[in-house]
């Protein structure tokens, strides 16, 4: 007997679990199918465990430092496999808690592996689920409406692709028993400067080597300029501008070896072990797509506003449909899906509302667009930066590198974007989202009034610098 229910969910990713529990919240009848855990990437492979070994090696590189602040240390040790069992410990906490909520708004969990189906002798359109379950046996779902949130994987090269010794993604980075002496890392995006700072803090030798001419491509050129000069002064070596030849890739005598080209000058590169950070591809094969009339784009499933597909009552969410592929706009990208299908108001889904958050030391952080994309859309940019080493709590905290920059429309005094790189910066950037989301001015912000001493001074500066008003610079 197939199972009839009003939402059915394929995926338990963050996006997916927190769309299932509000549906349930909305009085929907909700299935969720997953094959693996839920929590999904963010939980399991990517947020949580990654920014576990980021504050592992934050504090372990502060400790080495803390004679700066008058405390002398001796016999530090790092530990990696208790680094590793902590990890272990946080996940595992909240997928716990992830099961219980599930538990809490009587969502139907089924585990297995899901495949859309066509119309069939269970439903006369699309969207129906055929899942075969662990144990061999089939379930049909047959939901009124269908979310799709099967998120994506770790995109590899034609001829390098990770082995899970030498070669890595992010997945096999991730269970390391032991760190290696060098690590190549190809791909100087999020994913692989966030690798390059852990690492060089608890003491590994790092080449990232990008084919774009700046870190952080897609981020502001002051923001990816200042986190070079701050990883190379930690010893990092940065390679921008050099394409590697995946074909080139072999192990000799137990390292990586891989040619690549800067320009038109030949690099040989070696280390210990290579990592594979050049973004991630959309889990759409193996899913029944063809099954129906969706429609992808470069990849990815296609989606309007309202995250419909080309079929209405199928919806699509999180890294399947590309975007941002971060898990929080997953989430709202999930609330926006459930909320048009229960023919709730909601407010509409904006990218450029999103914030984006690299949790490398220092933090980068921004929302809204660049004055570079800013101007190339046509607005006359005025802006204001600020440095944290104007600000107190900055030097007190001893991490008084890093800027923010606020920029707005010189003829509306719209607020366009917002970018931080410096201290805890990715707490900071949800205050520059709010005034954006409250289409606040800079004179608005320059108005509130911020504590002192804190480091949200700094927004508020920042503001007062685009009005030509500063305080303290």
């Amino acid at each position: 007997m197939a199972i009839q229910c009003d939402v059915a969910i394929l995926g338990g990713g963050t996006g997916g679990y927190i769309a299932a529990i509000r549906a349930a919240q909305l009085g929907k009848e909700v299935v969720i199918i997953e094959q693996d855990k839920l929590g999904g990437t963010c939980l399991h492979r990517g947020c949580i465990p990654s920014k576990a070994l980021l504050r592992s090696a934050e504090l372990y590189a502060q400790m080495k430092e803390s004679a700066a602040f008058g405390i002398e240390t001796s016999g530090l040790t790092l530990v990696f496999p208790k680094v590793q069992e902590r990890k272990g410990q946080i996940v595992e906490q909240l997928h716990k808690g992830v099961q219980y909520l599930m538990r809490k708004h009587n969502i139907k969990v089924i585990q297995g592996r899901g495949r859309v189906t066509g119309p069939s002798i269970f439903s006369p359109k699309s969207g129906a689920v055929a899942v075969e379950l662990a144990n061999g046996e089939m379930e049909t779902v047959v939901p009124a409406n269908l979310i799709i949130a099967t998120g994506s994987r770790p995109r590899t090269l034609p001829g390098l692709v990770p082995d899970g010794k030498h070669v890595l993604s992010s997945d096999e980075a991730l269970v390391l028993e032991e760190l290696p002496g060098s690590m190549i890392i190809v791909g100087g995006g999020v994913i692989g400067v966030e690798w390059a700072s852990l690492l060089s803090d608890f003491g590994v030798e790092v080449t990232i080597v990008e084919a774009a001419d700046q870190l952080l491509p897609a981020e502001d050129e002051d923001v990816a300029r200042e986190l070079r000069k701050q990883l190379e002064k930690r010893g990092v070596k940065v390679l921008t501008g050099v394409k590697v030849d995946p074909e080139s890739c072999e192990i000799q005598e137990g390292q990586v070896h891989i040619a690549a080209l800067q320009g038109e000058k030949p690099l040989r590169l070696q280390a210990d072990k290579l990592l594979l950070s050049i973004g991630r591809q959309a889990n759409v094969e193996n899913i029944g797509l063809e099954n129906t009339d969706i429609g992808l784009d470069r990849g990815f499933i296609r989606v309007n506003e309202n995250m419909q597909t080309t079929e209405p009552h199928i919806y699509a969410i999180g890294d399947c449909i590309g975007g941002l592929q971060l898990a929080h706009a997953a989430s709202h990208e999930g609330l926006t899906a459930v909320h048009h299908l229960a023919g709730e108001s909601s407010h509409a889904y904006h990218a450029s509302q999103v914030p984006r958050c690299v949790y490398t030391r220092p933090e980068v952080a921004s929302v809204g667009l660049t004055a570079k994309e800013a101007k190339a859309k046509g607005y006359e940019v005025k802006e204001g930066k600020v440095p944290f080493s104007a600000i107190g709590k900055a030097l007190v905290q001893g991490e008084s590198g890093g800027f923010v920059k606020m920029i707005a429309d010189a003829r509306t005094n719209d607020i366009l974007g917002v970018h931080m790189i410096g201290p805890h910066v990715t707490e900071l950037i949800s205050q520059a989202a709010l005034a954006q989301l409250l289409d606040a001015t800079p004179w608005e912000i320059g108005q509130a009034v911020f504590a002192h001493p804190t480091l949200s001074e700094i927004i508020g500066e920042a503001a007062l610098v685009v009005e030509g008003n500063s305080l303290s610079l």
